[in-house]
């Protein structure tokens, strides 16, 4: 399909370069030591006191979950029975934006599962028992770990690929869809750092695997639709 908008989108070589740049910038984030500085300011040695607040917790965290939920099952239905936007995609790029919300999620739910990393209010900072450590590290930090990255922020960060799908029928639209993804993910974290549960850097680095998911998939999907096609 052609573009509808006047605005090109950005080619594959581009968006991995931007890709490599944000993981710079993730890297230098790690390296500035800002995550606990940043939680002190939600939390102290007593904890949280957002921790169980009503519209970080239940609205924004147990409804943005569940809102979530529903997003990607309207997606997958959309694959055979398209509304809205999806209706401009062809079945295949419904395919595709169905698959990677998915995976998208399952990769930050396996590396939360295997990760080390304690979450905030499990910290001796914050009243807890477990001791701040890297989230590299692959020793126990005394906590219960499985925090790293965050999985609520994945709750928008895992629609990113609506970028992908859309770019070549509208840019416009695309960018669009990209910015509302990257803002939810962004909010569901916040919420959540300030509630204790995260540190900046696991919603950072869970958008970053939302994205490279989401890239990788289409670098794949792409000739393979290619040749189904020819």
């Amino acid at each position: 399909m052609s573009s509808t908008s006047s605005a090109r989108p950005a080619t594959p070589l581009v968006l991995w370069a931007w890709t490599g740049l944000g993981l710079l910038a993730l890297l230098a984030w790690d390296a500035s030591g800002l995550d606990l500085p940043l939680a002190r300011l939600a939390g102290a040695h007593t904890g949280f006191p957002w921790r169980d607040n009503w519209f970080l917790a239940t609205v924004l965290h147990e409804g943005g979950r569940r809102l979530a939920w529903l997003l990607a099952l309207l997606l997958c239905l959309g694959v055979w029975w398209p509304l809205g936007p999806l209706r401009r995609l062809s079945p295949g790029a419904r395919v595709q934006f169905a698959l990677t919300s998915l995976l998208a999620a399952a990769a930050v739910s396996l590396l939360k599962a295997g990760s080390a990393t304690s979450c905030p209010w499990d910290l001796g900072d914050f009243g807890g028992t477990a001791r701040y450590a890297s989230h590299w590290q692959l020793a126990s930090d005394g906590g219960p770990g499985r925090c790293f990255p965050a999985g609520h922020a994945s709750a928008g960060f895992s629609f990113i690929g609506g970028y992908l799908a859309f770019r070549d029928v509208d840019a416009d639209l695309a960018r669009r869809w990209l910015l509302a993804a990257l803002g939810a993910g962004l909010v569901f974290g916040v919420a959540q750092q300030w509630r204790g549960a995260h540190f900046m850097s696991h919603t950072l680095w869970a958008g970053w695997v939302c994205w490279v998911t989401a890239l990788a998939l289409d670098a794949v999907w792409q000739p393979l639709q290619a040749r189904v096609m020819a």
